[in-house]
């Protein structure tokens, strides 16, 4: 899962230079911000994959990744507001991984 969590990085940065360059002038300001946000969690995600090494945490940052960013990708590039429901999914799994890799933490502290 590191290699995930490095893979993931690299991809967010692109993808924010893609958002602040190809898509400056075609998004609106708040789609841009949402994009931004989306590229935000994306690296927290991979950062947390790439420091941990609980594999149930792992899982839970990576699927949080997919569908929280995922989700507000797709929103920016085609506006289906729908995809906003999906979105807090994501979030739950991020905040879920979180919370596991901080009990496996406590436990091995």
């Amino acid at each position: 899962m590191r290699a995930l969590g490095f893979f993931l990085a690299a991809l967010a940065v692109a993808l924010g230079a893609f958002g602040a360059h190809a898509l400056k002038a075609t998004l609106p300001p708040d789609r841009l911000v949402t994009w931004e946000t989306a590229v935000r969690y994306q690296m927290y995600a991979a950062i947390g994959l790439q420091v941990s090494s609980y594999k149930p945490g792992q899982r839970l940052l990576a699927l949080g990744a997919l569908i929280f960013s995922g989700s507000l990708y797709l929103l920016c590039l085609t506006g289906m507001g729908w995809l906003g429901a999906i979105t807090p999914l994501g979030g739950l799994s991020l905040i879920a991984g979180y919370l596991l890799l901080g009990r496996d933490a406590l436990q091995r502290d």
